[in-house]
C-alpha cells in the first residue's frame, strides 16, 4: 500500500455526501486516493493549490495520510499510441496460456507489435511474454510465433481447476479457453470407461479426465513427439500415471496402436478431425461416444452433420448428435464447434 499525506479537510459524517459532492463540483478534490472516515468525521483530499470553495473553508484543514488507490486499466488499447483509423483494428480477444499471451495482428498493425505488446504487458503484469501467432496448421497442431515483448521465451506452465500443464506454444497446440469444455467432459465419463483421446497434444483432456472421473484407462494418442514428451512430464507432474498411457503414433493407425475398444473418443483436431472419423469408428464395438471439434461457419453446420451420419451408415454404426455447441469465436463467422455423438454398431 502506497500512502502520502495530503492537505485535506475534516467534515461532520452527516454533511460528507454534500460537501464531497461540492468538492466535486468545484474541482477541489484531489482524486487517485481513498477518502479516510472515522467515528465523527470524513477527511476528503483537497488540491494543495486550490482556493476552498465559499461554505467549504469554514472545515478545518488537516494533513492526513491517504492510501493511493490502484488504478485498473480497463483494456491495453488505452495505453496504445496508434494513428486514429487503426485503434479500432485492434483486436478485442487473445489467449493466454499460463504467462504467455498469444495474439493475432492484422497486417495493418504489424508495423506498430513492439507497441502492442507493451501494453499488454503493462494492461496485465501476470503477463511475462507477448506473441504474435499465425492460425495453427497440420496434424502436428504448430504456428509460426513471434515473440514481441517480455521474455524471450514460447514454454510456460498453465494452470487450471487444480492441474499443471508444461506447454511448449510454438511446438505444441494447447488452449486454454477450453478448460471447462475439459471439465464438463470429464464430468460425462463414467466409472471403468475407456478412454480414447486421439490428438491428445499435452494431455490436458486425458489429465482432466483422470483427476476428475474415474476411467479404467485413458490411452493420449498425438503424432507430435514433441506434444507426446510434454504429456508425458504431465501425467507425471499431475500423478496420474496409472490411469494415463501415452503413445506417439500417428491417429490413422489408432486400431493398431489400442489394443481394446473405447467407450469414448475424443476428437479435438479441428478442420481436420472429420477426415478421421473412420478411423475413430474402428474404435466402437457396441456403443460408445465421440466428442467431436470442428471449426464451422453457421451455414455448415447442418451439412456437416449430415456429411458425419452418412460416414457412420458407411461404416455400419448409426451416429446421433445428442448436443451440439459453439465453444468460442475462431473468426469473423466462424466458431469452434463441440458435439457430444452416440456411435451404436448397427445390426448387419
Amino acid at each position: 500500500m502506497k500512502y502520502q499525506r495530503l492537505k485535506s479537510i475534516a467534515v461532520q459524517v452527516h454533511l460528507a455526501e454534500r460537501v464531497r459532492k461540492r468538492l466535486i463540483k468545484e474541482g477541489a478534490l484531489l482524486k487517485g486516493y481513498k477518502i479516510k472516515k472515522d467515528n465523527d468525521y470524513v477527511y476528503f483530499p483537497v488540491k494543495k493549490s486550490t482556493t476552498l470553495p465559499k461554505g467549504v473553508d469554514k472545515y478545518s484543514v488537516v494533513n492526513k495520510a491517504f492510501e493511493k488507490k490502484e488504478q485498473h486499466i480497463c483494456s491495453y488499447k488505452e495505453l496504445v499510441s496508434l494513428p486514429e483509423e487503426l485503434k479500432q483494428e485492434l483486436p478485442t480477444s487473445y489467449d493466454v496460456i499460463g504467462q504467455i499471451l498469444l495474439i493475432k495482428l492484422p497486417q495493418s498493425l504489424q508495423h506498430y507489435k513492439k507497441r502492442i505488446g507493451e501494453a499488454l504487458l503493462k494492461a496485465d503484469t501476470h503477463i511475462k511474454t507477448v506473441c504474435v501467432i499465425d492460425p495453427v496448421r497440420g496434424e502436428l497442431r504448430t504456428r509460426t510465433i513471434d515473440v514481441i515483448a517480455g521474455e524471450q521465451k514460447t514454454t510456460t506452465i498453465h494452470r487450471e481447476y487444480g492441474l499443471e500443464f508444461f506447454v511448449d506454444v510454438q511446438k505444441t497446440y494447447f488452449s486454454s479457453r477450453l478448460a471447462s469444455e475439459r471439465k464438463r467432459v470429464a464430468s460425462l465419463v463414467q466409472p471403468g470407461e475407456t478412454v480414447v483421446d486421439m490428438f491428445a497434444g499435452v494431455a490436458p483432456f486425458s489429465i482432466m479426465i483422470a483427476r476428475y472421473a474415474n476411467p479404467k484407462i485413458i490411452y493420449a494418442v498425438d503424432k507430435n513427439r514433441e506434444a507426446i514428451k510434454l504429456a508425458k512430464t504431465n501425467v507425471r507432474k499431475n500423478k496420474v500415471l496409472d490411469k494415463i498411457e501415452t503413445i506417439h503414433g500417428d491417429a490413422k493407425d489408432v486400431r493398431t496402436l489400442i489394443p481394446c475398444k473405447a467407450d469414448r473418443v475424443i476428437m479435438n483436431l479441428p478442420f481436420s478431425a472429420f477426415h478421421f472419423l473412420p478411423y475413430a469408428l474402428t474404435l466402437i464395438e457396441e456403443k460408445g461416444v465421440l466428442h467431436y471439434y470442428d471449426i464451422l461457419s453457421e451455414g455448415m453446420l447442418t451439412e456437416r452433420i449430415d456429411e458425419i451420419k452418412t460416414i457412420g451408415r458407411q461404416n455400419n454404426i448409426k451416429l446421433t448428435t445428442s448436443r451440439v455447441r459453439k465453444i468460442k469465436t475462431y473468426a469473423p463467422r466462424e466458431f469452434y464447434i463441440g458435439m457430444d455423438i452416440t456411435a451404436t454398431t448397427m445390426p448387419m
